[in-house]
């Protein structure tokens, strides 16, 4: 175990940031490559008046008229897309093409091919792309995975993991992603699974192999949107590399529920079991009893203890992960290689498994998940 360390990485040299979009998404954004010591060198919007806005809002230096203006400038070396997802595919491809580094917001891309076909471009022009699967940047869940890769739990049996939320739990709630055209044929899996998926491989190390899916869509009309087709909820069985078998359950229309995170995986020798809601903990189970880790750097693995920038009792949460992610980004950005950064092959991972959750759930059968 390690000694405390607040050592996360940090750039060697200051970037110029440029966002596009305006919504929350961007301003959490912002606010991390302010932390990261960033210069935030100006946004792009749907409009230049959208643009100034924001600009305003998230205090960046300058608002450009266009995207393509905002992409252009070379004295902008990061572009982070925050925009509807249908667009992230070619705002991404725009960037990489003018040899800026990117950071994309999730879903990568609303299809399979294009998500590849960043994936390839970012790797043939040897440019840092990364997709903010930020759950993973919580110190208990690097615990929890250094846990299961030392062999504490023995061999992996069992997953179960869920992601529940209740911003759309009445037919009043409403929101762009409902809309096929501007957040793609997936919603809840494409939104919120993916993270699940995410966390449950990162911190797992392994890979879900097969799977079969039920999608429901609660409310077919909305607030404004009428006659909806992209699912409020998705029910997986999965099975794994390693033979182990899971179930994941993503909903946003649960009641109650707010950013409801959890994972749980269970070995020959013992129960791990991280929720997002409560990240200063790690509850851990064996057969002849159970126990709560408390985030604590001294006890803590060297890469979980890495993320741990308070001491112990003084809590850290969502933006503290999502400001260590675009730190490790950045850092990559100025030549190191950070452990556990998710890249644009991990978004398209996200894509590809939420392409075989639809086509199980149209066809009713058992989809295998393409590597």
């Amino acid at each position: 175990m390690a000694s405390m360390t607040t050592d996360v990485i940090a750039p060697a040299r200051t970037l110029r940031a440029g966002f596009v979009g305006g919504g929350f998404m961007a301003a959490v954004h912002s606010r991390a490559a302010r932390a990261a010591r960033a210069e935030l060198a100006g946004g792009a919007s749907s409009s230049a008046r959208s643009a100034r806005d924001a600009v305003g809002r998230l205090g960046l230096d300058a608002a450009f008229d266009s995207v393509e203006a905002l992409v252009a400038d070379p004295d902008i070396d990061v572009i982070h897309v925050c925009t509807p997802n249908a667009t992230h595919a070619p705002i991404a491809r725009a960037a990489l093409e003018a040899g800026k580094h990117v950071i994309c917001e999730k879903p990568l891309a609303t299809s399979v091919a294009d998500a590849a076909a960043l994936a390839d471009l970012a790797a043939e022009r040897g440019l840092v792309a990364a997709v903010p699967f930020v759950y993973r940047f919580h110190p208990m869940a690097r615990e929890a995975r250094a846990r299961i890769a030392h062999g504490d739990i023995g061999r992996l049996v069992s997953v179960h993991g869920a992601y529940l939320q209740d911003w759309l739990a009445t037919p009043h709630d409403d929101d762009w992603r409902v809309d096929a055209s501007l957040g793609g044929p997936s919603r809840a899996f494409a939104d919120i699974g993916s993270h699940l998926v995410d966390l449950v491989e990162f911190v797992s190390g392994d890979r879900i192999v097969r799977l079969n899916a039920s999608t429901r869509t609660v409310y077919e009309r909305r607030a404004t949107n009428v006659d909806i087709a992209t699912e409020d909820l998705v029910a997986v069985v999965v099975q794994l590399g390693s033979g182990a078998v899971g179930t994941l359950l993503v909903s946003q229309v649960a009641p109650g529920h707010k950013n409801a995170l959890s994972i749980e995986l269970s070995g020959t020798d013992a129960t791990v079991r991280f929720e997002q809601e409560r990240p200063e903990q790690l509850w851990v189970g064996r057969a002849d009893g159970a126990s709560v880790i408390d985030r604590d750097a001294g006890r803590l693995a060297p890469d979980a203890a890495r993320l741990a920038l308070v001491p112990a009792g003084h809590p850290m949460g969502y933006q503290d992960a999502f400001n260590a992610f675009v730190a490790d980004a950045y850092a990559a950005i100025g030549g190191v290689s950070p452990e556990g950064l998710p890249r644009f092959d991990d978004g398209l991972r996200a894509v590809r498994v939420t392409e075989a959750v639809l086509a199980s759930a149209a066809s009713g059968a058992w989809v295998e998940v393409a590597e």
